[in-house]
């Protein structure tokens, strides 16, 4: 049968319109799992944050430029190949940075396997077996009778190291190989699909893709949980837990199980077609290379010249902007404001805020679809929903913890408050007499409920106790201060905050799941708004 008449033919056309709608399912199924995956990757990277600054031992600068590297590597690509995938084979180009961000990922995780143990600065692991004592007072490693072999070298600043560059190179790849995804799949979706369904498409595809973020962040919680050396080193011999600020989870792990995911999604593309057939439509014609790279100039100022877009470019800059940091460092603020350890921080995250963004986001494609909004119905409802969105984050400007009684730091000895930025204030009568560092963090806590600084501080005299059960007694600092019926022994760790922390922390997640909630609504209208408002032929730059 030739062409013609397969085209005169009304069963031969229901065959190949189902034959379409087939495929495009497909596209659509294929596109959720690689949206799921890179979104996975991308969460899990922020749920790593904390860990990787702590390993490396970076500052927050140097912390956001890694995770800022992700949109380095995005931005230097994205215009070219957003013009010249409009015109080439979309779905193998899709497949292509699918796997350059399974690559990119691979060198993130690799990089723990480039460098040594982690250490950390403690009195405890020098001499202590199940019967040794400690007496932190005296500084172990001043007195005479310690055998000069066991006395372990000063740990190495890790600050002069650049193993983060790693980690930095392998997030700009994973944001270079992200560049033809996004833009490419939606408007694939948007070419093939029937006008009234793509935002319900679309909306389908992000609410798949919001799963991401919360496997991402579940993820996260689960390897913070483990040591970073887990499998390398006696866990008993760790001394510290998942709440102390010298805690470094298995951060590398996650991202080896996300490479994988990004290379078994980059699969299914390279077998898509390169485009569907649509009703009504004369297929055109494909240009050669040479043509479509005359044309890139043109469409990008014809682009940047359309006032809704621009306006909306505007917009999305100012509130990405906030957004991106908000993102970036809410489970450190939950950290360092509420004392939550990083684990818990994470899936706090992943279950309460992204099933809310979800819930948000599929909203949002059902408002549009039910009451077929125009654009600029749109973009009324996305503004209106990110301003009050926004709105409602100040109110959590109310909602903190007083700062944890720390002995010489935030209050004095004797439990008054004060805040010292003087190293002298570190010590008092009690401790003078100790050989004692005010560089050194292995904070101990007394019933009191006042952390000191390291055992040292706190004057004790001798230890029972094995690991992270060790406990320090005749502390003179405690039993000075506190001398009516109060234990003079402290436990190693931080103490917990006040009680009345948790219910500030209550209001807090609260706050900030509804204002994840209200402010996802307007997404999915964010992206048709900003798809119908230019001419076709720029819509995916």
């Amino acid at each position: 049968m030739t062409s013609q008449q397969a085209l005169c033919d009304p069963t031969e056309k229901k065959t190949a319109k189902h034959s379409s709608l087939t495929t495009l399912k497909l596209f659509i199924v294929a596109l959720s799992f690689s949206y799921f995956s890179k979104a996975l990757t991308g969460t899990y990277m922020k749920s790593s944050i904390t860990q990787i600054e702590r390993r490396f031992d970076l500052s927050s600068t140097h912390i956001g430029l890694i995770d800022g590297s992700f949109e380095m590597g995005n931005l230097l690509f994205l215009a070219v190949v957003s013009h010249f995938g409009a015109q080439l084979h979309r779905p193998r180009l899709i497949a292509v940075g699918c796997f350059l961000m399974s690559v990119g990922t691979l060198l993130t995780g690799l990089t723990h396997f480039f460098m040594g143990r982690y250490k950390y600065d403690t009195v405890i692991p020098i001499l202590q077996n199940d019967s040794s004592n400690i007496a932190a007072c005296m500084d172990p490693l001043k007195t005479a009778d310690v055998p000069e072999s066991l006395i372990e070298p000063p740990l190495e600043d890790e600050r002069g190291s650049y193993m983060w560059i790693y980690v930095f190179l392998g997030n700009s790849l994973r944001g270079i190989g992200e560049t033809p995804v996004t833009p490419l799949g939606i408007s694939y979706i948007d070419d093939f699909a029937k006008p009234e369904n793509s935002p319900f498409y679309i909306a389908c595809l992000q609410t798949i893709t919001l799963l991401g973020p919360m496997f991402g962040f579940l993820l996260g919680s689960y390897c913070a949980n483990l040591y970073v050396d887990i499998g390398f080193v006696h866990m008993d011999s760790v001394t510290i837990t998942v709440k102390d600020a010298r805690w470094v989870g298995a951060w590398w792990l996650g991202f080896l199980v996300s490479s994988a995911l990004l290379f078994i999604s980059s699969i299914p593309f390279w077998f898509l077609p390169r485009s569907l057939p649509k009703p009504d439509t004369v297929e055109s014609k494909s240009a050669s290379l040479k043509e479509i790279a005359k044309g890139f100039v043109p469409s990008l100022r014809r682009l940047l010249g359309t006032p809704a877009y621009f306006l909306l470019l505007c917009a999305s800059i100012l509130k990405f902007n906030s957004f991106i940091g908000l993102f970036t460092f809410k489970a450190k603020y939950m950290e360092q404001q509420f004392g939550q350890s990083a684990s818990r921080a994470n899936f706090l995250i992943g279950m309460l805020n992204l099933p809310a963004v979800a819930v948000g986001i599929f909203l949002g494609g059902l408002l549009m679809r039910r009451y077929k909004l125009s654009v600029v119905s749109g973009a009324q409802l996305s503004f209106a929903s990110s301003f009050m969105g926004y709105l409602l984050l100040l109110l959590q400007f109310g909602t903190k913890c007083d700062n944890i009684p720390v002995a010489g730091l935030t209050v004095s000895y004797n439990g008054t408050r004060s805040v010292s930025y003087n190293a002298g204030t570190l010590f008092s009568e009690c401790n003078r007499d100790c050989s004692c560092s005010a560089d050194e963090w292995d904070p101990v806590c007394a019933d009191s409920g006042i952390t000191y600084i390291s055992p040292c501080m706190a004057g004790c005299l001798n230890s029972s106790g094995y690991g992270k059960n060790t406990v320090f007694h005749n502390c003179s600092c405690v039993s000075t201060s506190f001398p009516a019926g109060t234990s003079s022994s402290v436990k190693l760790g931080q103490c917990p905050h006040a009680k009345d922390c948790s219910r500030s922390f209550t209001s807090y997640m609260a706050v900030s799941v509804l204002s994840s909630f209200i402010s996802s609504l307007g997404a999915t209208p964010g992206y048709m708004v900003i798809i119908r408002s230019v001419h076709h032929a720029t819509g995916m730059i």
